[in-house]
């Protein structure tokens, strides 16, 4: 336990990294929370690429940085083909090769339209009969995630995109438990596999004591924000609202809000760091 206390998982974002020592405890669960645009998708699309032209590195001493060997995108509403594409057009990027073969996607649309109303071409290419065998062995997507997290390597990184489409079909005060059952199990399970793992969800669309409870799980809680700067102009700022373990060392040192910047060139970047008096 002490060697993964130490140890960091890199962002791959080169101007936050060093903020953190390097990166992000290993077995972190971090929600990035945001307002719809302001940066908390170019995060992870930045993360995912500039961790993907790094060469895995799971075996390093203690408190050496620690690349994932295996990158996991698990997506409920998307299609695999369009977040290739939307990370490829973020960073004018022409080949997707290396996206194909090194990021591993894990597509649950099936079961997330089954009960809607939603045309089953719309999602789906298989025949009913393959449909419903799938519904009877798969028994609804809160299970196929809790199965498909279980299957993840060890030390990979995980990203769940987005936890906004299974919360807001969690009505039910049944549902609702078993959401966030399944994500305090996680939270246990991410220590014990190391496995980090990033959370989206959009910032002001569940209830929000939902929402707090949510940020109350997890390790960390990255807010991205819009907020009115000189001439009128919009700014996207990154706040840490909750980080365990690694709080108090930003606090120390009055780094706990930021800047943003996203350009196709660099992705999501950190720029003129904004302190907390």
């Amino acid at each position: 336990m002490a060697q993964q206390a130490t140890q960091r998982m890199p962002t791959g974002i080169t101007s936050l990294d060093p903020i953190l020592d390097g990166g992000v405890p290993l077995g972190s669960v971090i929600l990035l929370l945001g307002d719809i645009g302001a940066g908390n998708n170019e995060f992870v699309y930045s993360s995912i690429v500039n961790l993907l032209s790094v060469a895995p590195q799971p075996e390093r001493d203690t408190g050496a940085k620690f690349t994932p060997p295996h990158i996991r995108y698990i997506t409920f509403t998307r299609m695999n083909e369009d977040v290739r594409q939307e990370i490829a057009k973020s960073f004018s990027m022409q080949d997707l090769s290396h996206l194909r073969e090194k990021l591993h996607f894990d597509d649950l649309s099936e079961l997330y339209f089954d009960n809607s109303v939603v045309p089953d071409d719309w999602y789906s290419h298989g025949d009913i009969i393959t449909r419903l065998q799938k519904r009877a062995d798969k028994g609804g997507v809160l299970a196929q995630l809790a199965t498909v997290l279980n299957t993840a390597e060890p030390n990979s990184l995980l990203i769940v995109d987005s936890v906004t489409d299974i919360a807001t079909q969690c009505a039910s005060s049944h549902l609702w438990h078993n959401l966030t059952g399944l994500l305090r199990g996680l939270q246990r399970m991410s220590k014990q596999r190391n496995l980090t793992i990033y959370l989206l969800l959009t910032r002001g669309i569940l209830e929000a004591a939902q929402e707090q409870e949510i940020a109350d799980i997890v390790d960390a809680v990255l807010l991205f924000r819009w907020e009115e700067s000189s001439g009128a102009r919009r700014q996207r700022v990154m706040y840490f609202e909750k980080f365990r373990g690694v709080m108090s060392h930003l606090e120390e040192r009055d780094l706990v809000k930021f800047a943003v910047r996203i350009s196709t060139s660099g992705g999501f970047e950190v720029s003129n760091i904004r302190v907390v008096i």
